[in-house]
């Protein structure tokens, strides 16, 4: 399309006001300047017992549980968890809201085309209708126009409020991929802690199983010395009863362990059953290295990707409120057009009409009843409760530490003690056997020995449980999660 030589004037003074908004942007920008909170933490950890104060080796922790099905369950989590799904798409959301916010601090060209086929009966009023000296046709014979154009408009961002929408989008999507990390790190510690629990249920069935048959074992016996003469009736009773309290308490324990596999079959995507037989052959209870360093509490906020997701939260807010206050000033938005029309398609490059505009045009806010100036405040508002519930995810932070770290410190004592109880309690065990074997004691001190002995067992069990789920706990706090490529999003 050939254009008129004053085409080049118009793009001139185009350039030129686009010149003098971007001096006028620098120093008419409004709103607050947003600067990292501090946040106030102390030097050291209040307990080190069981710890160290070394830099924390958090890059995939959990294989040091040396177990590889849970390795692989974790890397089956992290592909097939709905969770991890809906964190990746929400930052593809933000990503995607981040470049509409972006093309909004830029001009927009629009192209335009039209055709046009007109034209009037036979009978039509001949002062009203077209002649051929007119350049167009007579009553009866249609007419043609052709139109092309362009328009565009930029709204000069004079107070901020474009950059301040495109900062916050951009605060958004960092959130929103520390999001995804802070559900990752959740789901790799729901896995461990459900694989954990579900071998801890299989440690305390077989227990009650290998002690049910030899509480069956001691109620035959106490049978035959009964059928014999050599005692009472009240021993076998007594032994019947034991067998069957141990073995009322299975279908609990099965029942337990199911659960718990069943919720490891869905965090790793697949329906309840799925790692029944997977799970079905028996392992020992993972046991972790001891002692965990800790680090200093600065480390773990920087790890932690909750905090750093509350961070950029406040960030976010705040450029937000200086969106809102710049929309209380007026906007400044430059047009501009440019059309051509001809009575046929040729002629729109050659002997066309050509028309154009260009100027700026001000939106001045003068009476909104007080809209504009609410918005400011709530973001304002907003802000400041971002700005809060990032010190909430600081404490929050700190707390989960001191709790998994004292908790892993004094559980790890208490399974010393319940270890050196079972082993007293078996060698007391064995020694009632024997002697009630060989009449020299009676059935009770037998059943006494053995009900310890269950007890103490059993509980050491649930310690172990509960020194693994302790120490993926606090991996957790510490801010272990997963590092390693993902899904793409």
């Amino acid at each position: 399309m050939h254009l008129p030589k004053f085409v080049p004037n118009v793009q001139r003074a185009a350039a030129l006001l686009a010149l003098g908004a971007g001096a006028l942007l620098a120093g008419c920008a409004v709103g607050p300047r947003y600067q990292a909170p501090h946040a106030d933490v102390p030097a050291k950890w209040s307990t080190q017992a069981g710890a160290t104060a070394a830099q924390p080796d958090l890059h995939q922790w959990w294989l040091r549980l040396n177990d590889p099905l849970l390795n692989a369950l974790v890397d089956e989590a992290v592909r097939g968890n709905l969770d991890v799904a809906t964190a990746a798409a929400r930052i593809r959301e933000a990503r995607a809201f981040a470049n509409q916010s972006d093309s909004a601090r830029y001009p927009s060209l629009n192209g335009t085309a039209a055709y046009t086929r007109a034209g009037a009966g036979p009978n039509a009023i001949a002062g009203l209708s077209s002649t051929p000296e007119s350049g167009t046709a007579s009553p009866g014979s249609p007419t043609h126009l052709f139109q092309a154009g362009f328009d565009a408009s930029w709204e000069i961002d004079l107070f901020g409020a474009r950059q301040h929408a495109f900062e916050a989008a951009r605060e958004g999507l960092d959130a929103a991929q520390w999001d995804l990390r802070s559900t990752l790190l959740t789901l790799i510690g729901d896995v461990t802690t459900r694989y954990v629990e579900a071998r801890g249920y299989q440690a305390r069935l077989a227990l009650a199983r290998a002690t049910a048959h030899s509480q069956e074992e001691t109620a035959r016996l106490a049978r035959v010395r009964y059928t014999a003469g050599s005692t009472s009736g009240l021993d076998v009773a007594n032994s019947a009863g034991e067998a069957q309290a141990t073995l009322a308490e299975i279908p609990a324990l099965e029942a337990a362990y199911a659960q718990a596999v069943h919720s490891l079959s869905v965090l790793t995507g697949k329906p309840p059953r799925a790692l029944l037989a997977r799970m079905q052959q028996t392992q020992d209870v993972p046991t972790p290295p001891l002692p965990v360093a800790l680090g200093v509490p600065a480390d773990a906020l920087l790890s932690r990707p909750d905090v750093r997701s509350a961070e950029r939260r406040y960030a976010q807010s705040t450029a937000r409120v200086g969106e809102a206050q710049a929309n209380r000033y007026p906007r400044v938005t430059l047009v501009g057009s440019l059309g051509t029309s001809g009575t046929q398609f040729g002629d729109l490059a050659r002997h066309s009409s050509i028309g154009w505009s260009i100027g700026p045009s001000v939106t001045i806010p003068l009476f909104d009843a007080g809209r504009l100036k609410a918005a400011a405040e709530i973001a304002d508002a907003q802000r400041d409760q971002s700005f809060i519930a990032y010190h909430a995810a600081v404490l929050a932070a700190l707390q989960d530490v001191e709790n998994a770290s004292v908790t892993l410190s004094r559980e790890t004592e208490r399974a010393e003690g319940l270890q050196h109880a079972a082993d007293s309690y078996s060698e007391a065990s064995t020694i009632a056997n024997a002697l009630y074997r060989s009449g020299s004691t009676s059935y009770l001190d037998l059943l006494i020995a053995e009900r310890a002995l269950f007890a103490a067992q059993d509980a050491l069990i649930q310690s172990r449980v509960r020194i693994a789920t302790d120490y993926i706990a606090l991996n957790k706090a510490l801010g272990g999660g997963w590092d390693g490529p993902i899904a793409p999003d």
